[in-house]
């Protein structure tokens, strides 16, 4: 791709990609939003990444999902997208919803990391400036912080939109009692906790231990990510460990998740997918978005083949009763590890 090449978004960009309400808020996202959590660092070259991030936005895809910490290194999935912002996107600002979080361990010291306030603005401020924005739409704690008051992070995050540096919060990995803490905590300041970004898919089924309804009782939605469990609800693995996959280099998976057990419960996945005329990934996709808590899912993409492939899931039919309950003794919690 010719990085000076000038790019004109598809016209009919709109025309197919269905959008949700976030709970009782506003804010309404794709059904498939992009990830930058692997594949948008320094290891990969920047006209891929530009070639992604156009064809996302050209299928309908206004929602990218950061973080301070996403690269290789951290920081270099905010600096990336931000050129590709830059060059490609700015006049469509208002087009995107561009969220980022705070929360895991990014520079040195006491003040690195978790929920403090010190940390949290911190980390804001570089994230926008990374980015090359005045504010981020989606501003996120990204884990809970047990030695911090959650009234501090949560006032935090509440300066943060009243000071117009993000337009609404959220938060990522908290458990059912930690959301509505923070829910309180927030609403103290007239805020509404608008989204929840939990862990979410057939091998990981964590959400269903009483997340759902507590979205339901606090009116907040929820993106949810890794719904392909790091590649293994994929057709990667069906034959062995392809070199340059994660398992093979060891990133998140490793060829040990890839037991008999996991072969079994896949192969048996991929055959109601079959019989659904989709992929396995697609399935996965289609199965995680069948709870109306579930606004959107979050995926990443290493090609455009691959994003137009996981795509395809939104053409597919919803999952009857009876295929939901094919897919139960299959979709074990556990399955592959962590």
């Amino acid at each position: 791709m010719n990085d000076n090449a000038a790019y004109a978004p598809a016209p009919d960009r709109y025309d197919a990609m269905p959008y949700d309400r976030v709970g009782r808020s506003g804010l309404k996202l794709p059904r498939i939003s992009l990830g930058l959590w692997n594949n948008f660092g320094h290891d990969r070259p920047l006209d891929a990444q530009r070639a992604i991030v156009r064809r996302a936005f050209d299928r309908g895809i206004t929602h990218f999902d950061l973080a301070n910490n996403y690269g290789p290194p951290p920081g270099s999935a905010e600096e990336n997208f931000g050129r590709i912002l830059s060059s490609d996107l700015r006049a469509h600002r208002d087009e995107l919803i561009i969220s980022s979080k705070a929360g895991y361990d990014m520079w040195p010291g006491p003040y690195g990391e978790w929920g403090s306030r010190k940390y949290v603005f911190a980390s804001l401020d570089q994230s926008l400036g990374r980015l090359g924005l005045d504010y981020v739409d989606v501003f996120y704690s990204h884990r809970f912080d047990p030695e911090t008051p959650i009234e501090e992070t949560m006032g935090a995050l509440a300066t943060a939109v009243q000071s117009g540096r993000a337009l609404y919060a959220g938060v990522s990995n908290y458990s059912p009692e930690q959301t509505q803490a923070a829910h309180k905590a927030l609403a103290a300041h007239g805020i509404p906790l608008v989204i929840h970004q939990p862990r979410y898919n057939m091998f990981d089924r964590t959400v269903e231990d009483g997340l759902l309804p507590v979205l339901d009782e606090l009116g907040m939605g929820s993106i949810v990510y890794s719904p392909l469990a790091q590649g293994l609800l994929t057709d990667r693995y069906a034959s062995g460990v392809p070199a340059g996959s994660r398992a093979a280099e060891g990133r998140w998976i490793s060829a040990d998740n890839l037991d008999e057990t996991y072969r079994q419960r896949a192969s048996a996945l991929s055959e109601i997918a079959d019989a659904r005329g989709q992929s396995l990934s697609q399935l996965a996709l289609s199965w995680v978005l069948r709870h109306p808590q579930v606004t959107s899912a979050l995926i990443g993409a290493s090609s455009v083949a691959q994003l137009d492939a996981n795509l395809g899931a939104l053409e597919a039919a919803e999952l009857s009763p009876d295929e939901i309950a094919a897919i139960e003794p299959h979709a074990v919690h556990g399955t592959g590890g962590r």
